[in-house]
């Protein structure tokens, strides 16, 4: 047995968080994804981005020290490789490129922004074996801060992906139109229409809080009309009760109703009535993503040697 240890950064545009995994290795068998580590810091860099454009000098310097620390707590783990990848907000700021060089002056934290289809890829290449049945159909949504990725499972394949510009930040400052709700309900429709026993599966900060707040069991899933009476409930507490009442998070307790009302039209939109919950996203994407790019790498130089 072999234990190696990776890290993903992933810099949206609600958090920024730090995942370490271990990667165990036994011999004819396929490795085992473990998560060690979880560090996130609300960094809401949507906020500045998608109403100024740009990145703020506050948020940047922010950013940099988390990064710092980031570099630090890997090598005190010892991870032997990391990836960091930034979404919606980094890829449409300004200064994107600018705050990058500086992090990687600063901090030594190497960071590719990545467009919608990689951010979906990644996402859609995490380990849903325990989720996905082949007989069954999934519409998987992951719901970050600027974008949403969804993803068809069928026949235990992915059928199609596709990220749009609607988010949890984006819609708390009024900026997704009607058309924008319009296009994607034509293509979560236009994907699903001929798909039988459709469920949806569920990623993201906030799906993940809702799950643990309904008790449900491990590996059972929330019904839709749950995830619509919480809806509802959660409209009817102010921001404050949010926070004193339910103990949610300053950063969690605004963003949580529109992630959720993106949830429910997808249930909608594609007749789904169950919502699986397997409690994973982009961070555990760019794991795999990271681990499986570095084995490859190193069969490679493996083979090379040989000759």
């Amino acid at each position: 047995m072999k234990i190696r240890k990776f890290a993903a950064i992933d810099i949206g545009s609600n958090a920024v968080r730090l995942l370490i995994a271990n990667v165990i290795e036994e011999e004819n068998r396929d490795p085992k994804f473990k998560k060690s580590s979880l560090v996130r810091v609300p960094i809401r860099l949507g906020q500045d981005v998608f109403t100024n454009g740009e990145i703020s000098k506050n948020n940047v310097e922010r950013m940099i020290n988390a990064m710092k620390s980031y570099r630090l707590l890997m090598d005190i783990h010892g991870v032997e490789g990391y990836m960091a990848c930034a979404t919606s907000a980094m890829r449409e700021a300004k200064n994107g490129a600018t705050v990058v060089e500086k992090i990687m002056k600063k901090a030594g934290i190497s960071i590719d922004i990545i467009d919608g289809k990689r951010e979906a890829a990644i996402i859609a290449s995490t380990d849903l074996h325990n989720v996905i049945e082949k007989e069954c159909d999934y519409l998987y949504v992951d719901v970050g801060g600027g974008s949403t990725e969804f993803t068809i499972f069928s026949n235990g394949k992915i059928k199609i992906s596709r990220s749009f510009k609607i988010g949890t930040v984006r819609l708390l400052n009024e900026m997704v139109t009607e058309t924008d709700w319009k296009d994607i309900e034509k293509w979560v429709k236009r994907n699903t229409k001929d798909l039988k026993r459709l469920s949806l599966i569920g990623s993201g900060g906030n799906i993940n809080k809702l799950y643990k707040m309904s008790g449900t069991t491990i590996g059972e899933p929330l019904s839709y009309i749950y995830l619509n009476a919480q809806y509802q409930f959660l409209q009817s507490l102010t921001y404050e009760e949010r926070i004193s009442e339910l103990g949610l998070n300053p950063d969690r307790a605004d963003v949580i109703i529109p992630a959720t009302r993106i949830y429910l039209s997808a249930c909608k939109w594609s007749g789904a009535r169950k919502i699986y919950v397997p409690k994973i996203g982009l961070s555990d994407g760019i794991i795999k993503t990271l681990y499986f790019e570095t084995s490859k790498k190193e069969k490679s130089t493996s083979n090379i040697l040989s000759f």
